[in-house]
């Protein structure tokens, strides 16, 4: 397990285009997706430790994210057939099990995490109602352990602050997680 820290966002950037499907075949775009305030894209997997170790506040998060009138969407684009706790049917069993109130979409080609630029799971991109990037960082400072009384919640307050002035905070703390199992071949 290399661990990897995002690199520095370019604000302002467009959100890549996408039309991806979940583990049951239900499609989903980027502009379908789209909330009232905008959209949280987040590259995650089902086995990374950085993943399951935040998976039940990140579902508490995005609950909060969506109620703020933010799309949320979790992709996976690891390799299934190199990893395969990471294959479809396994992202729909833990989706359910889990209760994610978001598509969990998989990513096969992987060509979405590269235009995104996904480095790592989880990795994390806020944009607001123009898709304009906003915010790429951490959930909060929890990464492989439990959230702690008083610790920040970088991505809510993030893009709480997108939901009511458009742009997301100067200062943004990167993600650090689980390199994305690229195909190798295509590397």
């Amino acid at each position: 397990m290399a661990l990897l820290r995002t690199p520095e966002p370019v604000l302002g950037s467009h959100a890549p285009d996408f039309t991806l499907a979940d583990g049951e075949g239900r499609r989903f775009t980027r502009d379908g997706l789209l909330g009232e305030k905008g959209l949280v894209v987040m590259f995650i997997c089902n086995h990374c430790p950085y993943v399951k170790a935040i998976r039940a506040r990140l579902v508490r998060d995005c609950r909060e994210l969506i109620e703020m009138g933010f799309g949320v969407v979790a992709i996976n684009s690891n390799d299934g057939a190199a990893y395969p706790e990471d294959s479809p049917r396994r992202m729909v069993e833990l989706a359910k099990e889990f209760e994610y109130p978001f598509p969990y979409l998989v990513d096969i080609s992987q060509d979405v995490a590269r235009a995104y630029g996904a480095v790592c799971t989880p990795d994390f991109f806020g944009y607001n109602h123009q898709l304009e990037l906003q915010y790429r960082g951490r959930l909060d400072a929890g990464h492989a352990g439990p959230r702690t009384a008083g610790m920040q919640h970088d991505l809510i307050e993030a893009m709480r602050e997108v939901a009511q002035t458009g742009q997301g905070p100067i200062i943004q703390q990167p993600s650090m997680g689980c390199s994305l199992k690229w195909i190798s071949a295509r590397v």
